[in-house]
């Protein structure tokens, strides 16, 4: 490479974490065309084919005579050219467009004495030209190898022999008469999707039945799948699901019981929006469903309970006994599961006498090396020394920490996390509005610790009120720990000899947050991190209360987390940022698990 003027061309991968990255942008790439937003996308009916400049010239040609252009991507040490023009196949005009390619690009490939099919197959869209390629006698011949081994035609039919013509559109996923259905009005803001449905439909097209989520040494993606090993609870099978209901296909569209039993396992971890090759984001999809299904059969008293807990906890955190009455009075708990569908066998998150309060910090006026904390109710009400915590090691990395307010005398904010699971958007949208109304007022970075709620306001808000305010907010919100990561902020950190396992929240990996939280506590003098390789927990907010995913709860939590935890030894520190996180690992395996800033706050010096 130096010969050839590229002398710091070439790049030495020695780290195996560097080296598995590098072979993921192989195994990815593909994919990544793929993630076009629209109707054109990369079709794929030409086969694989040798670097052949001058035929590759040609091809180019041809894809600019029908008014298009192919993507390519290859294996450059070999040679090999993946080729696919941008088409749309829901345009008939464009179908023709494909037909038209496809003889062009066979007559070139007789030209240059190649074959029309090889590495990929026959299928469909090759099959039709064998008879040509080989000739009558050898198509014959192949129809009677067919037929003696397979005389019922049940296996694969219409591929290699007897095929249907390539564009036939009866058989296209996008059938004549495809369209999205009118009657549909999404809730949420889709709009980077260009397409009907204000980009809804768009955005739910973007699985091309890829796969990636039936893998299962993927990050996160797909927990339902994991544990149930069925194509229904899975990104892919949601997504066909939907697609079906947007488009007329499912009486009652989104609010119909099939689309309902296809999402009931989805526990909105959001691996498929990071490690889907598409950026499937079926977590922003179910809430969707959700508001749908609320607007046509209401929702029930369980759902509405948890929704509102914002609303009422600070009242229950007055008389912590009376809030936690229900796993303390015998009887109470199995009457809860069959009332309202709260599986007996768990114990609720308990309410506590000292809750955090705004007052216990000053309101943010703008000043030097200012941060807000912004407090959720699940630290809030259940663990407040967790936000105790991160002011003392906000205080100790020379921070000064304020408490967003709002106005005098109304609830403390919210970002609507609990509202958004009970498909009550308007709602959300409104506590979304007002959070955004009050840090909007200050430029200083806004902290969190719980990651589903803080990355609520990178997420959900963006979709909520979209705009240049609330992506002004998403810019300068982080978990305290990748804030303190990425500003490399000092701490004054004493040895803390031991062990400590770290379980990653879902959305702390769907943001990239995962890994600063790994680099904060390996600061710590004497303390040896291990992550866990593990997926969703299985609590995922209410999902494992409920009676009838308690199953599916346990079952994801036992795939790997759980046997980390038990192989941990009885003095390591188990560490996870979720508070569902900490409640799954507690009831299921018996370990207290805690907070990474309550660890960091013991190593301070």
């Amino acid at each position: 490479m130096a010969d050839l003027g590229y002398p710091d061309a070439v790049v030495r991968a020695t780290d195996a974490g560097f080296q598995a990255a590098i072979a993921e942008v192989r195994e990815a790439g593909l994919n990544i065309m793929m993630s076009m937003k629209g109707d054109g996308k990369p079709v794929s009916f030409i086969e694989d084919c040798a670097d052949l400049a001058d035929y590759t010239e040609r091809l180019n040609d041809v894809f600019a005579r029908h008014g298009t252009k192919g993507t390519w991507y290859a294996h450059a040490s070999v040679g090999c050219l993946h080729v696919r023009p941008v088409l749309n196949m829901k345009d008939g005009e464009d179908v023709r467009k494909m037909r038209a390619i496809a003889e062009e690009c066979f007559a070139l490939v007789r030209e240059y004495k190649g074959s029309h099919s090889g590495e990929h197959g026959d299928g469909i869209v090759r099959s039709e030209f064998n008879e040509t390629m080989f000739g009558p006698r050898i198509a014959r011949a192949f129809e009677e190898v067919k037929d003696a081994f397979d005389p019922a035609a049940l296996l694969n039919p219409g591929r290699v022999v007897r095929a249907p013509r390539m564009d036939d559109r009866t058989l296209f996923r996008y059938a004549p008469g495809y369209a999205a259905d009118a009657a549909i009005t999404p809730v949420l803001d889709w709009s980077e999707y260009p397409g009907p449905l204000g980009g809804l439909l768009s955005a739910v097209e973007m699985c091309n039945n890829n796969g990636t989520c039936r893998k299962f040494d993927a990050n996160v993606m797909c927990p339902s799948y994991r544990a149930t090993r069925d194509e229904q609870h899975l990104t892919r099978g949601r997504a066909n699901t939907l697609r079906l209901a947007l488009t007329g296909q499912l009486p009652g569209a989104l609010a119909s019981d099939e689309v309902a039993e296809a999402v009931k396992l989805c526990v909105s971890c959001k691996g498929c929006k990071r490690e889907c090759p598409t950026g499937v984001d079926m977590a922003r999809m179910k809430i969707e469903v959700l508001a749908a299904r609320a607007r046509t059969h209401g929702i029930g008293w369980r759902d509405r309970i948890v929704a509102t807990l914002p609303r009422w906890a600070r009242w229950a955190s007055l008389l912590p006994p009376l809030a936690n009455a229900r796993d303390s009075i015998p009887g109470v708990a199995r009457l809860s599961e069959s009332l309202i569908g709260i599986a007996a066998e768990r114990a609720l998150p308990r309410f506590v006498w000292n809750a955090f309060h705004d007052a216990e910090l000053r309101a943010p006026d703008g000043r030097a090396r200012e941060v807000i904390l912004l407090p959720d109710a699940f630290n809030r009400y259940f663990e407040p020394d967790n936000l105790r915590a991160a002011i003392r090691v906000l205080r100790a990395a020379g921070y000064d920490p304020a408490v967003a307010r709002p106005p005098r005398g109304m609830r403390p904010l919210d970002e609507g996390r609990t509202l958004l699971a009970a498909g009550l958007v308007d709602q959300a949208r409104a506590e979304a509005r007002r959070t955004l109304d009050v840090l909007s007022a200050w430029s200083s970075p806004v902290i969190g610790i719980e990651p589903s709620s803080l990355t609520t306001l990178r997420d959900e808000f963006l979709a909520l009120l979209p705009g240049e305010p609330a992506r002004a907010l998403a810019a300068r919100a982080f978990l305290l720990s990748e804030f303190l990561d990425r500003e490399k902020a000092v701490l004054p950190l004493k040895p803390l000899p031991g062990e400590a396992h770290i379980h990653g929240h879902c959305h702390q990996k769907a943001f990239g947050a995962f890994p600063p939280a790994v680099a904060l506590l390996r600061r710590i003098p004497g303390l040896t991190v291990t992550p866990i390789a593990s997926s969703c927990c299985g609590m995922a907010g209410a999902f494992g209360y409920q009676a009838e995913t308690l199953g599916a709860s346990k079952a994801m939590a036992e795939l790997s987390l759980l046997p980390a935890v038990r192989a941990a030894a009885p003095t390591a520190f188990i560490v996870a940022d979720g508070t569902s996180c900490r409640h799954q690992i507690a009831d299921l395996a018996g370990r207290e698990a805690l907070h990474s800033v309550r660890l960091l706050e013991r190593a301070l010096s």
